[in-house]
């Protein structure tokens, strides 16, 4: 059966909770479970050796979002007023999970957060706020129940995203970010924009399966199954690649 590692974000201890906690939504579980997959959580850790013995357990990687951004000096810049929370334990853990996970040519999925801190991964920037930076930018953080879209992404044809979707050009989506991707990193192109010229989607066309989606497909996927397909793409792709090794 396949694994995919999913990365967790951190709750800090607080009054009638004595210890920090990982935490991850059930959602994101139960998505990669209905792609046939098993799902293996992901605590933090710092050593490089113990970050490549989970790699070896692993076929295929899923970073997750979070309530939080990713810091500015990773991009070469200074945090400005609009920057929100950083969690610098679980950006540095996911960069190297990233970066080892590229080394070994692992499947690779971001979702939200996950997608900007891969962009980050490549050398690339990203819009601080967007509300702030981008000019005639829509709200793209949905006053309602993020089980339900909000915008349209227009896919680029022919790219990977496009395959996961059924060779679709457009996608209804929920959206809960403020920052985006600015300059995609190098060797990444980017599938998918929404209307205002956000960027919701990136990827890597040289690699068997990279890519980076800035909503959430795991909250959508019960009733929409072209969000469940991101899933099943990623899980098809880390049974090739294992089947070929």
């Amino acid at each position: 059966m396949i694994v995919v590692g999913l990365t967790v974000d951190l709750e800090a201890a607080a009054k009638g909770r004595p210890a920090d906690n990982y935490v991850l939504r059930v959602p994101y579980v139960k998505w990669v479970q209905r792609a046939g997959a098993l799902a293996f959580m992901l605590p933090y850790v710092s050593d490089r050796a113990h970050v490549e013995a989970y790699l070896d357990r692993l076929d295929a990687l899923v970073v997750t979002g979070g309530y939080f951004d990713v810091p500015a000096e990773l991009y070469g810049e200074r945090s400005g007023a609009r920057m929100g929370t950083i969690k610098q334990s679980r950006t540095d853990f996911e960069l190297a999970l990233i970066r080892g996970a590229i080394d070994v040519r692992m499947p690779i999925l971001g979702v939200c957060g996950g997608m900007q801190l891969l962009n980050v991964a490549y050398g690339g920037t990203l819009h601080q706020d967007i509300l702030e930076e981008i000019a005639g930018a829509k709200e793209h953080e949905q006053g309602v129940d993020p089980r339900k879209t909000f915008h349209a992404v227009d896919v680029l044809e022919g790219s990977r995203l496009a395959a996961c979707l059924g060779g679709s050009s457009n996608i209804e989506v929920n959206s809960t970010h403020h920052q985006a991707v600015k300059r995609p990193g190098e060797g990444l192109i980017v599938s998918g924009r929404s209307p205002d010229g956000v960027i919701e989607g990136i990827e890597d066309p040289s690699r068997p399966f990279l890519l980076g989606v800035q909503w959430h497909p795991e909250l959508l996927a019960d009733e929409h199954p072209a969000q469940q397909s991101i899933c099943g793409a990623l899980v098809e792709a880390a049974l090739a690649a294992k089947t070929h090794r």
